[in-house]
């Protein structure tokens, strides 16, 4: 039985609200009518939460996008304040919540190494006594001597870790930021967490790589919509959360508090929010794409698919002029940018019909999830050919974010579903 002394993160009934305005006209309004006027929505990213972690543990945080998985960590370690409740941390904390944070671009990496120490509270001295540890962890050769504007995310990610973990914290806090750097950098962190969890330090981290929530953390927490669902071991939890993702999860009665009506209204807009508002988008306009959405194999439309698991990406279009055998298209880009997989109905030979001015059709693209957990963008386009010439009628670049949930990611941006066999002798 863990023992109350032995408590290293301790949170009380916390919420965290925000207001939100459709104008900036609406923030002036209501400050000058001194709240008499009241112009603005109130979200809940979290309503009420408690959680004590213990001295030792290895903490997971698992959730939807918009679950308050982030902004938990951040009022841990006091990036934001809560709106209400109470966070009390025993031990020397170090964060790494945001890529970047805390450096200066325009210093070098040695000199940002410096920087964030004494922010830390350490002094030059024990700053120099760890710059070598610190270095030889970050890897990234002379660069160190370039100003951090010129890295990569990847070097940043590694710079950031390095400082994070070799100034000697009690707890280390880690938001997402492993999922930037490449498998053998990842490798080495997770070797650092075993490190970590034998010489009796707390590690809390959100992930969206189940497999590493499953084999490092003693315990999981699940969150959604600014709620705990449940709390337990990493198995349970993760089953959970496959069946938050396709919508068969019900919450226990009398879990949601005052922010009730808030949390529906933001659920019901999850899906809008999964579009990109900044889109890049053109066209001869003699189609246009009305809606893009995609559903799970239980046709519930959602924004995470689970690996191994069916899916449909949706189209719907409607044409404001005839056209001969107009082809649909969608592919998939990772988030730095790199086309990943796609199709199109003129490979498939699924469609092969002209189309007539105000006709609406209904596309869908059913298929495997075999792309690695991580998350991913999906662009559309409706065009074709007038003659030998190709034509673009509407095209929406990085339209709708999917985020893909697994437990097994292999090497590279796909699964090859192996089936592995080891033998004492040749088979077939």
């Amino acid at each position: 039985m863990v023992r109350q002394e032995e408590v290293a993160i301790s949170v009380k009934q916390v919420k965290k609200i925000y207001k939100l305005y459709d104008r900036p006209m609406d923030r002036l309004k209501e400050a000058l009518w001194l709240g008499r006027a009241k112009n603005h929505k109130v979200h809940y990213a979290l309503k009420g939460v408690s959680m004590d972690i213990y001295r030792g543990e290895t903490v997971g945080i698992i959730g939807t996008n918009g679950s308050g998985k982030s902004t938990i960590l951040k009022i841990i370690t006091g990036v934001l304040n809560p709106t209400e409740g109470e966070v009390k941390v025993d031990g020397r904390i170090s964060a790494l919540l945001e890529l970047g944070a805390g450096f200066n671009l325009e210093y070098n990496g040695i000199e940002n190494v410096y920087l964030n120490g004494t922010m830390m509270g350490f002094s030059e001295k024990e700053i120099d006594e760890r710059l070598d540890a610190i270095l030889e962890f970050a890897d990234i050769g002379d660069y160190v001597y370039q100003p951090v504007k010129t890295y990569s995310s990847g070097m940043f990610v590694r710079l950031a870790f390095a400082v994070a973990i070799n100034i000697e914290p009690e707890i280390l806090i880690v938001d997402e930021a492993l999922s930037v750097g490449d498998v053998f950098f990842q490798a080495k962190c997770y070797h650092k967490f075993e490190e970590f969890k034998e010489m009796g330090k707390t590690i809390v981290f959100v992930s969206h790589d189940l497999s590493s929530i499953s084999k490092y953390c003693d315990r999981v927490f699940l969150l959604n919509q600014g709620d705990i669902l449940g709390v337990g071991k990493p198995k349970e939890m993760i089953d959970a959360y496959k069946r938050v993702l396709v919508g068969q999860y019900e919450l226990p009665q009398g879990t949601i508090d005052a922010g009730e009506d808030a949390a529906q209204e933001d659920s019901q807009g999850t899906a809008a929010e999964e579009q990109n508002p900044q889109l890049l988008e053109y066209g001869s306009g003699q189609a246009t794409i009305l809606e893009y959405y995609i559903t799970d194999e239980s046709g519930t439309r959602t924004t995470a698919v689970i690996k191994g698991t069916e899916f449909t990406v949706h189209m719907k279009v409607e044409f404001t002029d005839s056209l001969p055998a107009p082809i649909f298209a969608m592919s998939f880009k990772n988030v730095q940018g790199t086309e990943i997989t796609g199709t199109n109905s003129m490979i498939e030979k699924a469609f092969l019909e002209s189309v007539r001015p105000g006709q609406v059709k209904y596309v869908s693209f059913r298929q495997k999830m075999s792309l690695q957990g991580g998350e991913y963008l999906i662009s559309f386009g409706v065009t074709g050919y007038n003659g030998d010439t190709f034509e673009v009628y509407h095209r929406l670049y990085d339209a709708l974010h999917v985020t893909v949930i697994s437990d097994k990611n292999t090497v590279g941006y796909y699964d090859m579903d192996s089936a592995v066999q080891v033998a004492d002798a040749p088979g077939n």
